[in-house]
């Protein structure tokens, strides 16, 4: 019997993560690896657990090209944070409803997109792009939140100070 190798630390993870999308960068022009920051913080900040944190990390990185499914196949993590980035990939020619099914079907990978497109559907981020794409986003976005069944992400009320 094989001695189990020790799990990646979600330190080792982030670091993993912003190591494969350093020359990444998003529609905006910004460095990759501030979404995938900005999703980790939006899976904590709901109450996800370490393994959404993690997938959260890597959420993009099998269907970006930046990690292989080889990669993550052998990679020591738990087989539930590969399940959910696994869920998370969206395939070449795939369309959002079998996407959707995938990831409602995956346990914790939910959490890990309502987290993604809470950053991606951000205004301040769609503000960065021309307005056809800001709008093409922005509409997808939506059906994807419907198809999974999430409410629509609601304006932030202005502060009282």
């Amino acid at each position: 019997m094989t001695p189990s190798r020790a799990q990646l630390t979600l330190p080792e993870v982030e670091a993993l993560a912003r190591e494969a999308h350093a020359a990444q960068r998003d529609k905006a022009g910004r460095p990759y690896s501030e979404h995938l920051a900005a999703v980790a913080d939006g899976v904590r900040a709901r109450g996800g657990s370490d393994e959404q944190v993690a997938a959260a990390w890597l959420h993009d990185a099998v269907e970006d090209d930046a990690l292989s499914e080889r990669w993550l196949a052998g990679a020591a993590l738990p087989q539930q944070v590969k399940d959910m980035v696994l869920a998370l990939t969206k395939r070449d020619g795939e369309d959002l409803a079998a996407y959707s099914r995938r990831i409602l079907a995956t346990p914790g990978a939910l959490l890990v997109k309502e987290a993604d497109l809470a950053h991606n559907a951000d205004p301040a981020r769609l503000a960065a792009l021309d307005p056809a794409t800001r709008t093409r986003l922005a509409e997808k976005y939506a059906l994807v939140r419907a198809l999974l069944g999430l409410a629509a992400p609601q304006p932030h009320a202005g502060r009282r100070d």
